[in-house]
């Protein structure tokens, strides 16, 4: 009888100590911190071994975030992380009461408004704990110059993919598809400031991540015309190829409209131009068809801009859709705002992942791009806009003269007076009306 009690005990030990390695084995690693400064934002993100547990409470006089990870320990020096952040002043660790607990210090510069979430592995990351750091201030918000005057620059909203700790698609190469969408957005931005009458607004202008709804948001603060997206798209296989543009689907539509009307006292300001009347209207019925008109203007808008997009990558990109394709996608959801998705070609395919990476093709793009903009809004100007103020010379086409005569006597070039008609070889007929494009 004692020898099996003994026996049980030592059974139960043995199995205690092979438990022991499983344990600390089995915590949680913190094995890296990125931070990643944005104009009005920093976000941090914690690298973890598994799912974060973790809990978290801020201090003041000085303004501190304190974060417990429970059953873990930290594998990363904490010194060369910042990178010249200017909310985080220090990131510390410090004791905490529990046992195997890790306590990590942000110091900060001031109050700010914090969002705290646990990320999923996603691509190339595994497990990670996300701190968004947002400034209080409106100062610091990105806006557009728009004046009020008579003759107000067209605001354009553009938004490069991705960002930050969001590499977007990679290629066979090892591209990342946020360095390309920026490259194109940054030349895009260029073409379009150049033009009078046009503003371009960055949502984002570094390697740094916006979140779906603050892109919008950040557009509608810049009283943004229009939103462009850039991206470039991937498969699982390197064969398909070709750029694509996508509006918002009409599910997606409606879902957000019955969402916003359940809410109109709240957020009439989406509504755009008919915001106010539809806050002040005691008449339901009334709200919902004003509300539906704008959102219908705005998704009919989308998509004849889209058209033109797809008209100009034509000549300057194989296509991958040859007409607008409707997709839910967050980005797209505004119900104010006119909003396209460009796929700019397939990161995943090999020619397209060089052709995507070359600066002149990349400049070919975003020409493409502006010059749909340009078109756009040549035919449909907002009220009280410099282009709504300037109207566009027409030339009826007589005996003798060729496309190179009449772009050199308007004083434009030739490709683009082909571009804003459309035209694609150099034969015009006797009697046909060109439109003439603004002087470059």
């Amino acid at each position: 009888m004692l020898f099996a009690v003994i026996k049980r005990q030592l059974i139960l030990l043995i199995t205690l100590f092979c438990l022991l390695p499983t344990q600390v084995y089995a915590a949680n690693n913190i094995k890296g911190v990125r931070i990643w400064p944005a104009p009005d934002s920093t976000r941090v993100v914690f690298d973890l071994s598994n799912k974060p547990e973790f809990s978290y409470f801020s201090l003041s006089k000085p303004d501190r975030l304190v974060i417990d990870f429970a059953n873990s320990h930290l594998s990363v020096v904490l010194n060369d992380v910042l990178n010249g952040d200017n909310r985080i002043k220090k990131l510390r660790t410090s004791q905490s009461t529990k046992k195997g607990t890790t306590r990590l210090v942000l110091e900060l510069a001031k109050n700010y408004q914090l969002s705290i979430f646990p990320l999923a592995p996603a691509g190339t990351y595994g497990d990670r704990l996300v701190i968004d750091i947002y400034d209080k201030s409106e100062s610091h918000t990105t806006t557009a110059s728009v004046n009020i005057p008579s003759k107000r620059d067209i605001v354009i909203a553009i938004v490069a993919g991705h960002g930050g700790e969001d590499p977007g698609s990679i290629g066979a190469r090892g591209t990342y598809e946020k360095r390309v969408t920026l490259s194109i957005a940054k030349k895009l931005e260029a073409l379009i400031d150049r033009q009078p009458g046009l503003k371009a607004v960055m949502i984002r202008k570094g390697d740094y991540y916006v979140n779906h709804d603050r892109k919008t948001e950040l557009a509608r603060k810049s009283k943004a015309d229009l939103l462009i997206s850039i991206h470039a798209d991937a498969f699982t296989s390197s064969k398909p190829s070709g750029a694509s543009v996508l509006v918002q689907s009409t599910r997606r539509a409606n879902s957000e409209f019955t969402r916003w009307i359940a809410n109109r006292q709240k957020e009439s300001e989406l509504l755009g131009g008919a915001g106010e009347t539809i806050k002040k209207t005691k008449d339901k019925n009334l709200a919902i068809t004003l509300a539906d008109m704008k959102k219908e203007y705005t998704m009919a808008s989308s998509y004849a801009f889209a058209e033109h997009v797809i008209r100009q990558l034509k000549r300057v990109t194989k296509m991958h859709k040859s007409r607008p394709e409707g997709l839910s996608l967050a980005v797209l959801k505004s119900s104010d705002i006119p909003s396209v998705l460009i796929e700019t070609g397939f990161i995943s395919n090999h020619q397209e992942e060089r052709n995507l990476t070359s600066s002149a093709h990349q400049k070919k793009l975003a020409k493409a791009i502006y010059t749909a903009v340009d078109n756009f809004f040549s035919e449909n100007p907002p009220d009280g806009t410099l282009y709504a103020g300037t109207q566009l010379k027409k030339h009826r086409v007589r005996s003798g003269e060729s496309l190179s005569v009449i772009a050199k006597r308007y004083n434009v070039s030739l490709n683009h007076l082909k571009q804003k008609n459309n035209i694609k070889s150099n034969v015009i007929k006797i009697g046909q009306t060109l439109i003439i494009p603004r002087a470059e």
